[in-house]
C-alpha cells in the first residue's frame, strides 16, 4: 500500500518549517481563546454596571471589550496569513511529488488515460487540496476547540443550561453527517467531469485545423455542452446542500435562543441565572452556532479536497517502470556499433487484457540491417517501436541489443541508443537549436549543426533571421517536408546506432519523399534501421522486409524473395503500380 502523497508533502513542509507551525498553533490557540473572553466582559458590564446603574469600572470594562476584539482579530489575521503560506508550500510540494511520479509512471498509464484528466489532477485537484489546508481542516479544529470552550463556559453559568445546550449538539451533529455523505458523491463525481471538460478543450485545440477542415465545430460544440451539462448537474447538487444546510442551522439557533430566553424569564425563572448571564450565554449559544456555521460553509471545500485526495493517490499508486538497471550505458549496451544485435525472443504484447496487438514474435535484426515492417494499419508496427524503446514493457518474452534486456536500460541512456522519428514533428517552446536538442544541455550546438548538415537543412536554418537562435513562434514556420527532416535531425543528433523510422514519408509529395529518402541512404551505412512503410514500393532498398498480420510474422525477407514466394506482397505491390497508372 503506497502512503498517502497528500500526507508525505504536510510532513515534510511541517518538518521544514517548524518555527511557522509554532506561530501557527499560538494564532490558532489565541484566537480560540479570546474569542470566549468579550462573553464575560459582556456579562459584568450588564450584571455589575448597566442593572444596579453603578458606572464605576465601565470604561474600563468597555476599553478591555475593545482590547479583546482586536487581539481576536490579530490572531485571526496571523492564522489566515500563516495557513495561505504553508497552503502554498504544501501545494508545491505535492506538485513536485506528482511530477517525479509523473517521471516514474509506466508508459502505459498514457495509452488509457485521457490528457485532460491528468491536468486535472495536477490542476483542479491539488488546487481543492490547496483548501484544505487553507481553511478547511484548521478551521474545523478552531471550530471544535471553539465549541468545547463555549459549552464549558455555558456549564460554568448553569449546568442546566449547559445539559440543554448539550442536548442539541447530536441533532447538530446528524445533520452535518446527512449533507457530509451526499455532498462528497456529487464532488467525486464532479471532479471527473471536470477533467472531462478540460480534455475536451484539449483535443479541440490540439485537432482545432481538422475540425474546421471537416466541419466539425458543431460535433465538438455539441459534445462540449453535453460535458458542461453533466458537470452543471453536479456541481448544482454540490450548491443545493450547501445553500440548504445554512438556513437550517439558522433556523435551530433561533429556536435555542427562543428558548433560553423564555426558561430565563421571571415566569419560570427555571435557568436561575441572572440577566448578564442571559446575555452572555444568548452571545456564547450564538458564537456556538457559528463554528456549526462554518463547519456548513467549509464543508463543501472539505469535501472537495477529500475527493481530490483520492483522485491525487490514486495517481500516485499507478504502477511505475520496473527492471531498470541504473548501472547500464549506452556504452555498456554497444560497445561497437557495428556489432549491435537486436533479437525478439517470442514476444507478446497487449494494452487490454484478452486483447494480444503482437503475438510470439521471434526476430533476429542484424548489425546494420535495413528492416522494413509492413502491414494493415493497426497491425501493431507502431507498438513494435514502443516495444524495442522499452517504452511499453510485453506480458511475454524479450526484446535484447546484444543480449540485453531492453526494458532494463534507464531511460537518460536511450536516446543515445535509439533514434526515433514519428510521422509528424512535434514542436516545443524555444529556438531552432532547441527543436533538435529538446533543450538537453549535454548535447553540444556542433552536434546540432553536424545534424542539420547531415539532414540538409543548415544552410536555411543559418537564412533565418537568428539562424539556431531564432524562436520558433508557430507551427507554419516550416513546411511539412522541412518538420520530417527536422524529425531526423532530432533522432539522428546523438548519433544513435539504431533509427526507428515510422512512416516519415507518409503525406509528402514525390519531390519531399526523394529528398528524404536519400537522407536515409546517407544514413543506412552508419546505423541499424527499421522502418515503418505503408508504400512497399520504398521497401526495395530494405534489406529484409517483415510482413505483420494479425499481430504476427506472416513472413519476412528480402524484397527480391518475397515478390517471389509471397502473394500478399506480390499483390499489393502489383496494386500500387496500377494506381499510379
Amino acid at each position: 500500500m503506497h502512503k498517502s502523497v497528500v500526507k508525505k508533502s504536510f510532513l515534510i513542509t511541517a518538518k521544514n518549517n517548524k518555527m511557522i507551525m509554532a506561530l501557527l498553533t499560538l494564532a490558532v490557540l489565541g484566537a480560540v481563546m479570546a474569542s470566549l473572553i468579550p462573553p464575560q466582559i459582556l456579562k459584568l458590564i450588564i450584571d455589575h454596571n448597566l442593572v444596579p446603574k453603578n458606572p464605576d469600572g465601565l470604561m474600563r470594562l468597555a476599553a478591555l471589550y475593545l482590547t479583546v476584539l482586536v487581539l481576536v482579530g490579530i490572531f485571526d489575521f496571523m492564522k489566515e496569513f500563516i495557513l495561505t503560506v504553508m497552503g502554498q508550500i504544501i501545494s508545491k510540494e505535492i506538485r513536485l511529488a506528482m511530477m517525479s511520479k509523473l517521471e516514474r509512471i509506466s508508459s502505459s498509464f498514457f495509452s488509457s488515460q485521457e490528457s485532460g484528466a491528468v491536468v486535472s489532477r495536477f490542476m483542479n485537484d491539488v488546487d481543492a487540496i490547496n483548501t484544505l489546508f487553507t481553511s478547511g481542516v484548521v478551521g474545523m479544529i478552531i471550530s471544535s476547540f471553539k465549541i468545547i470552550g463555549i459549552i464549558v463556559s455555558i456549564w460554568l453559568f448553569s449546568y442546566k443550561l449547559g445539559l440543554f445546550t448539550l442536548s442539541f449538539l447530536p441533532v447538530i451533529y446528524l445533520i452535518t453527517r446527512l449533507f457530509q455523505k451526499r455532498m462528497l458523491a456529487a464532488q467525486i463525481k464532479n471532479r471527473i467531469l471536470v477533467g472531462k471538460v478540460n480534455n475536451h478543450i484539449a483535443e479541440s485545440l490540439n485537432n482545432i485545423l481538422m475540425i474546421k477542415a471537416g466541419s466539425k465545430e458543431k460535433f465538438m460544440e455539441q459534445n462540449y455542452s453535453g460535458y458542461l451539462r453533466e458537470n452543471f448537474q453536479t456541481l448544482d447538487k454540490v450548491n443545493f446542500y450547501d445553500a440548504v444546510f445554512s438556513p437550517i442551522i439558522q433556523v435551530l439557533r433561533a429556536i435555542v435562543i427562543a428558548s433560553i430566553v423564555v426558561m430565563s424569564s421571571q415566569h419560570l425563572g427555571w435557568l436561575g441565572i441572572s440577566l448578564g448571564m442571559v446575555a452572555a450565554s444568548i452571545e456564547l449559544i450564538s458564537n456556538l452556532f457559528e463554528p456549526v456555521e462554518n463547519f456548513g460553509m467549509e464543508l463543501q471545500n472539505i469535501q472537495q479536497a477529500i475527493s481530490g485526495i483520492r483522485r491525487v493517490d490514486e495517481f500516485y499508486g499507478e504502477p511505475e517502470e520496473t527492471g531498470k538497471n541504473e548501472k547500464l550505458t549506452a556504452d555498456a549496451v554497444i560497445p561497437d556499433r557495428s556489432e549491435v544485435k537486436l533479437d525478439f525472443h517470442d514476444l507478446s504484447f497487449a494494452y487490454e487484457a484478452g486483447n494480444e496487438v503482437l503475438k510470439n514474435i521471434n526476430l533476429h535484426i542484424n548489425p546494420q540491417e535495413n528492416v522494413t515492417l509492413v502491414g494493415r494499419t493497426g497491425v501493431g508496427k507502431s507498438t513494435l517501436f514502443k516495444l524495442i524503446m522499452g517504452l511499453l514493457k510485453p506480458q511475454e518474452g524479450v526484446i535484447t541489443i546484444n543480449g540485453i534486456d531492453v526494458c532494463s536500460i534507464p531511460n537518460r541512456e536511450k536516446r543515445k541508443i535509439f533514434g526515433y522519428v514519428e510521422q509528424g514533428f512535434h514542436l516545443i517552446d524555444g529556438t531552432v537549436a532547441d527543436q533538435i536538442s529538446l533543450q538537453d544541455t549535454n548535447i553540444t550546438r556542433a552536434q546540432i549543426e553536424n545534424a542539420l548538415e547531415f539532414v540538409g537543412m543548415k544552410e536555411y536554418v543559418e537564412s533565418l533571421e537568428n539562424g539556431l537562435d531564432t524562436e520558433v513562434k508557430g507551427d507554419m514556420q516550416f513546411s511539412q517536408g522541412q518538420k520530417q527532416l527536422l524529425a531526423i535531425a532530432r533522432a539522428t543528433v546523438t548519433n544513435p546506432p539504431i533509427l526507428l523510422l515510422d512512416e516519415i514519408t507518409a503525406n509528402l509529395d514525390s519531390i519531399t519523399e526523394e529528398r528524404i529518402v536519400a537522407v536515409m541512404r546517407k544514413a543506412s551505412s552508419m546505423h541499424t534501421i527499421l522502418s515503418i512503410s505503408h508504400r512497399l514500393s520504398s521497401v526495395i532498398s530494405s534489406d529484409t522486409v517483415v510482413i505483420l498480420e494479425n499481430g504476427r510474422v506472416k513472413n519476412s525477407g528480402s524484397p527480391e524473395m518475397l515478390l517471389q514466394n509471397d502473394d500478399w506482397y506480390r499483390n499489393h505491390i502489383t496494386l500500387e503500380k496500377l494506381t499510379w497508372k
